[in-house]
């Protein structure tokens, strides 16, 4: 592959152990490069200055400067630079790593220990870092070819990810058939506007800036009960509640078990356990289990998406917003099944238009929307009584 069409990366992070663990599990891709590597922030501002990398990884805990200030002075003057945080998994690297993404950054990595057997520490980069980086700069450089059709980046992202295509959807009516027999499923054309009585949000990366933009815009909550589901682990999403309640008019908490659903408030999964609902008289409950992953997420959307269907039907409205792979994707066939409604973010503001891209490209989504006018949306969907 000749150089200049491999993605360019900076590495950044004081530890020159990991630095050279970085950069050895990067240079076994042929279609990456590291162009340069930093020990602390201050470099880092001014190597970007001089590099133009396609993509930084960038420490969290550095002296002189951390990553955090670094990172808001990066996004002054490159806005759209896919950058990666490593952050390590203790409640005060999970706290750094919220900051992080609040302030712009595209996603987040767990830092391996330079201690640990070199090994896991390999793996643990081939298995999250190396899927991200090839993620983020996918678009970057689809976007920027001429002549490629959404579709066309869409199957390029999937085949770089190693993600299936999602089925075709074709045209038959909408049936009673069990979820289990999978039947294709089309949106239906001249859908009538439904009240809406539940709001889903499913969303990866890029999400927890996408939804406090969304929750800071509300001025007064919703008359809905509002489920998300965010992949991020334990100890992300328990704060990610905190802040979307901070920000914003509505309480949002990890619901417990069996606990009931309210109008006006949100509940978002905890990490590492999926989320359902299920009707008992005339109440929602929510449930929290231990099932293994799907689509290689837990919590996952699916899960929480055909839970809901079944509770509200046509009373249901699903956003999918920004997000690497395709979960969602067979929840919302059941949502339409049950003639509810799935909105799906756009690709210009979306970090990565894998959930919301599969959505659309299957023909599932009602509309396509920036994320600026997706609270607007919800907003007059659910005030319809």
């Amino acid at each position: 592959m000749k150089s200049e069409d491999k993605i360019r990366v900076l590495i950044v992070d004081d530890s020159a152990v990991m630095r050279r663990i970085i950069m050895t599990s990067l240079m076994k891709h042929p279609d990456i490069e590291v162009i340069g590597t930093a020990g602390n922030g201050l470099l880092a501002i001014e190597s970007i200055k001089r590099l133009n990398p396609d993509v930084v990884t960038l420490d969290v805990e550095m002296p002189q400067m951390d990553g955090i200030t670094a990172l808001r002075e990066i996004r002054k003057t490159h806005p759209s630079l896919p950058i990666v945080m490593f952050s390590s998994t203790t409640q005060r690297g999970a706290s750094a790593t919220m900051d992080a993404l609040t302030y712009g950054a595209s996603d987040y990595v767990g830092k391996p220990q330079a201690s640990a057997d070199p090994a896991d520490a390999y793996r643990v980069l081939e298995e999250t870092l190396i899927p991200k980086i090839k993620a983020l700069c996918q678009r970057a450089s689809g976007d920027s070819k001429k002549g490629i059709s959404i579709k066309d980046r869409g199957a390029a992202r999937r085949e770089a990810l190693a993600i299936p295509a999602p089925e075709k959807v074709t045209a038959l009516p909408i049936s009673q058939s069990s979820p289990s027999e999978n039947p294709k499923v089309v949106r239906p054309e001249g859908r009538p506007l439904y009240p809406v009585n539940a709001l889903c949000i499913g969303v990866s990366t890029g999400g927890p800036a996408a939804l406090m933009k969304i929750f800071e815009l509300w001025r007064t909550p919703l008359p809905v009960p509002i489920f998300i589901v965010q992949h991020m682990p334990p100890k992300f999403t328990t704060l990610l509640a905190a802040r979307l309640t901070e920000i914003g008019v509505m309480p949002v908490q990890e619901p417990y078990d069996g606990q009931e659903a309210l109008a006006g408030h949100a509940y978002l999964a905890p990490g590492g356990y999926h989320l359902e609902l299920k009707q008992k008289g005339t109440k929602v409950l929510m449930y929290l289990n231990d099932d293994p992953p799907e689509n290689s997420c837990k919590p996952a959307v699916d899960v929480l998406f055909r839970s809901a269907a079944k509770v509200y039907g046509q009373s249901l409205l699903a956003v999918v917003l920004t997000g690497m792979g395709y979960d969602g994707l067979r929840g919302a066939e059941d949502i339409i099944r049950s003639n509810g409604v799935v909105l799906a973010q756009d690709e210009a503001t979306s970090v990565i238009w894998g959930m919301p891209g599969a959505i659309a490209q299957a023909d599932l989504a009602e509309k396509v929307l920036s994320l600026e006018a997706i609270p607007d949306e919800i907003l007059f969907r659910t005030n319809l009584r």
